[in-house]
């Protein structure tokens, strides 16, 4: 995989409180990923862009929600989520990396 596609794989951080409990409790962390990505760049591009070692990755395709706009009813985008567990001893930091940038 090129570096520019794998910067582009990782969408956003989820952050909800279930994605928090997964953080303290079993290590794996939540992110927003293109529809497109597949298990293998999700490792790839977490790997490149925290410098962590990734144990295994489990991808959820989320559907959009439909959505009312005042008399019209439209839909939201459908999304991907990847769920990334770490290697022990192993962490990643938001706010370190945000302070390189």
């Amino acid at each position: 995989m090129s570096r520019e596609r794998l910067a582009t794989v990782l969408v956003a951080p989820h952050i909800t409180e279930k994605t928090a409990l997964a953080m303290q409790n079993a290590n794996q962390y939540a992110f927003r990923v293109r529809r497109d990505a597949s298990k293998t760049e999700v490792k790839q591009a977490v790997e490149l862009m925290f410098d962590v070692k990734v144990a295994g990755v489990q991808v959820a395709n989320e559907p959009g929600k439909t959505r009312r706009f005042g008399a019209r009813t439209g839909r939201t985008q459908d999304w991907k989520k990847a769920y990334v567990r770490l290697a022990d001893g192993q962490a990643i930091d938001y706010e370190a990396q945000a302070k390189k940038k």
